[in-house]
């Protein structure tokens, strides 16, 4: 298969080459300006619709397109927090007409355009399924540096550190771990388990357009593991020349008593984009460098935030051949160095306890999109990531804890959206494959050293030893039909996969398997301002290496690594959603509130068993099927209040309930570090054009957390500990000054003001790493400047 899609690449660039060498300039141009209640919009986009030709505003709100085809074109002028609109016209060679465009505004972005629903693009009153939407406002406001912490501020989804050590970091949706969710980067499955194992703390805000999260059971469209939900980063697109460069620095752990010295955070950022005057080819460029140091909260010379060294470049280019086709290119390297432990400033097999890692992580995609008929699109694409990690998870000075692994992932396959009068049919093809090698270094022997006068002469070397070998492969078809019956839209669709993993670490074991994931989808438009949705879908999971099992927590006493049982079998679920969704503009304010229901079955799921700790303390927790099932249900509220245009208020909660249908770990049956409850809400107010002031926060109920430490009698055997609810405040003011054409603004704020952070961490060497629950950071003091003509 992969052969066949690299010959259809190949043959649509040769023809698009010779397509390219007669395409004819018709000097037929449009000019023209988008506006606002009497204010132009610059960086509006402008798209000619059923091709691939646009352009952008500039900054003062006018554009161009020229040399477009002759005839009769739909040209639609979009931009975020507006309404879109489109115009019919008639171009004739070498004239040069006039189109302006006033928008409406979109206040409650229900006529913002999103992918991840339906592989296709859609606005997001229309969507079969609610998306929530994250967009460098929303990174703006919350002033998040990388995505993870945005996440915050989406209902049903939390972000988690779960080792004081490492900082190893996972997300939850709608009560369900970290690897039940599909992470995608622009809309491909590359998003490996070894760079999930740290990847949400790497990924910079500054090179994402938007983050797209969809809660509940994708696996008809994604493929396994989009159990809980599927969220989808999707790059920034060069469409206008841009530029924004920026600065700022936190001071962690700020005037917190019982804590060692402030962490400093400093962070350097840009991105720009450039375009060419004939808006055939543009380049996106983007760059992150981070320095954050440890944070010590009890001042015990042991980290509970690890030090981080970042730096990541990357970009996007594309290029039109014809009016009807664009050939683009993303890529991107994140290199980065973190630690946790003691002894920072020593070699890591000198401390105490050290877990540290080294990763370089490169993706990079190609992506070729064709426009057929009117509207119907041909998408092929191939998509690639590698990693390369050294690792060290030590303690007691230990040589033997040295690792290095490799990872490879990769998707290709083709997509064909047709468009017909009142349906949509969607087909596509993948196959997403991928091989993980992750190997423990040999380490020097000195008690069998050769010496001679006292000097050592020749040491000789353990042999290195392979801990996982792995190569899975999953070719999967994929088909969705969307059509309209009055006031109801209905969406069916599904999926076939056929997986392969193939253990070579045990003896080239295999497990294998075929599945079809159903999905259907039910949109009702009860009012025009009233909406009502119900979904069922089924997904699964392979067993293969997740994330948790490539990272190692570890302390003096135990050091936990993770296994999966020889006869461990896939893991399918099956979920209900329903909601209700209200959007209206009562007298002068503007309202919506969003109320989703869900209901995830479980069977076979995966649970962990603990192994005996054996003379080295080192623990196994083997990864097996559950006798019985689980189930996982709540209620996801959303409310959106907008008196103003200078005023809003988002806010979100959700409450849940998760178990098991017997007791697992400690005779329990509801899911640990899960909470009940929790939610977020977000304030803007911007008075004028210079002032601006946020206000957030973020509730986290209280939850079940184990506790492996020494201050209980039977380390070895734990105990389960319920933890305190936590509630995190922050402050953000900033000022614009305009500077011929450009901006400036300066920002600065406070992240949770009132220090509601976890106050019983253990001490030592001894200490559980994992027992670390509650907001990621502690109150943190941050300042910064931005410069950009885009802000």
């Amino acid at each position: 298969m992969n052969k066949i899609i690299f010959i259809i690449i190949i043959t649509i660039l040769q023809l698009n080459i010779m397509a390219q060498a007669e395409h004819e300039r018709t000097d037929a141009n449009i000019i023209g300006h988008v506006v606002s209640e009497g204010e132009h919009i610059k960086f509006a986009n402008i798209i000619v619709v059923g091709t691939t030709i646009g352009a952008a505003t500039d900054e003062t709100g006018h554009y161009r397109l020229i040399n477009l085809p002759i005839g009769k074109l739909r040209i639609r002028a979009q931009a975020v927090g507006y309404k879109p609109k489109e115009q019919l016209v008639t171009l004739q060679k070498n004239k040069t007409i006039e189109v302006k465009f006033e928008l409406e505004r979109d206040v409650l972005g229900m006529e913002q355009v999103v992918v991840t629903s339906d592989r296709n693009e859609t606005n997001r009153y229309e969507s079969s399924t609610i998306v929530n939407t994250l967009t460098p406002k929303l990174f703006e406001s919350t002033q998040s540096p990388t995505f993870s912490e945005a996440l915050n501020f989406i209902p049903g989804v939390r972000t988690e550190n779960n080792c004081e050590n490492c900082g190893f970091t996972q997300v939850r949706m709608n009560g369900l771990e970290g690897p039940y969710s599909q992470i995608l980067i622009n809309s491909r499955p590359i998003f490996s388990g070894l760079a999930g194992v740290y990847g949400l703390e790497l990924i910079p805000t500054n090179m994402i357009e938007k983050v797209e999260v969809i809660r509940g059971g994708g696996s008809a469209l994604y493929g396994s593991n989009a159990i809980a939900g599927t969220i989808n980063l999707l790059l920034k697109d060069p469409i206008k020349n841009s530029y924004e460069v920026g600065s700022s620095t936190s001071m962690i752990g700020i005037g917190v008593d019982g804590s060692g010295d402030a962490a400093m955070d400093n962070s350097v950022n840009f991105n720009t984009s450039l375009i060419s005057s004939d808006s055939q080819t543009g380049l996106a460029l983007f760059g992150l460098y981070r320095d954050r140091n440890e944070f010590d909260a009890n001042n015990d010379s042991y980290s509970e935030i690890a030090s981080i060294d970042n730096t990541t470049i990357g970009g996007r280019i594309f290029h039109r051949f014809t009016n009807k086709n664009k050939l683009s290119l993303d890529f991107f390297n994140i290199n980065e160095k973190r630690r946790g432990g003691n002894k920072l400033d020593y070699v890591v097999h000198e401390a105490n306890i050290a877990e540290a890692v080294d990763h370089s992580i490169t993706t990079g995609s190609l992506n070729y999109n064709q426009f057929f008929r009117r509207q119907d699109l041909l998408s092929v694409f191939a998509s690639g990531q590698y990693v390369d990690r050294d690792s060290y998870y030590g303690a007691e000075k230990s040589l033997s804890d040295y690792g290095r692994t490799e990872d490879f992932s990769y998707s290709l396959g083709f997509q064909y959206n047709a468009n017909f009068n009142t349906s949509k049919l969607i087909l596509g093809i993948e196959n997403n494959g991928a091989w993980l090698k992750d190997y423990k270094l040999g380490y020097p022997d000195y008690e069998n050293a050769t010496i001679e006068n006292n000097k050592i002469i020749d040491v000789p070397h353990t042999e290195n030893i392979t801990i996982a070998d792995q190569q899975t492969n999953t070719i999967g078809g994929f088909a969705q039909y969307v059509f309209s019956l009055s006031d109801l839209k209905v969406t069916l669709g599904g999926r076939l996969d056929n997986y392969n993993v193939n253990d070579l670490q045990k003896d080239g074991s295999k497990k294998s398997g075929t599945v079809f994931s159903p999905r259907i989808n039910l949109l009702y438009d009860i009012q025009s301002y009233l909406q009502a949705r119900i979904s069922y879908s089924q997904g699964y999971r392979a067993p293969q290496i997740f994330d948790e099992d490539l990272h190692i927590e570890t302390s003096g006493s135990r050091k936990v690594i993770h296994n999966n049982d020889p006869n461990l079998e896939q893991e399918k679920s099956f979920s209900i959603m329903t909601s209700l969704d209200f959007n209206k503009q009562i007298g002068s304010t503007f309202i919506g509130l969003l109320v989703d229901g869900f209901y995830t079955k479980l069977d076979n799921p995966f649970v962990n068993e603990f192994g005996e700790p054996d003379e080295f303390g080192t623990v196994v927790y083997t990864r097996v099927n559950a006798e019985s099932g689980a189930n996982v249900q709540g209620l996801n509220f959303e409310i959106n209040i907008v008196p103003s245009y200078v005023f809003n208020l988002q806010s979100g909660f959700t409450f849940q309930k998760s178990e098991y249908e017997d007791v697992q770990e400690f005779s329990e049956k509801r899911f640990f570090r899960t909470p009940d409850s929790y939610g977020y809400f977000i304030i803007n107010w911007d008075p004028n054009k210079v002032f601006g002031l946020s206000a957030t926060g973020n509730y986290t109920g209280k939850m079940l957390a184990p506790y492996f430490g020494p201050e209980i009698v039977n380390p070895e055997n734990g105990e389960l500990r319920e933890t305190d609810s936590f509630f995190d405040l922050g402050l953000k003011l900033k000022y614009n000054y305009v500077l011929n054409g450009a901006s400036i603004q300066l920002f600065g704020g406070i992240k949770n003001i009132l220090n509601s952070y976890q106050d019983d961490f253990d001490r030592g060497i001894e200490r559980d790493p994992g027992y670390i629950y509650g907001p990621i950071n502690p109150r943190t003091i941050y300042l910064g400047i931005k410069l950009g003509n885009a802000l």
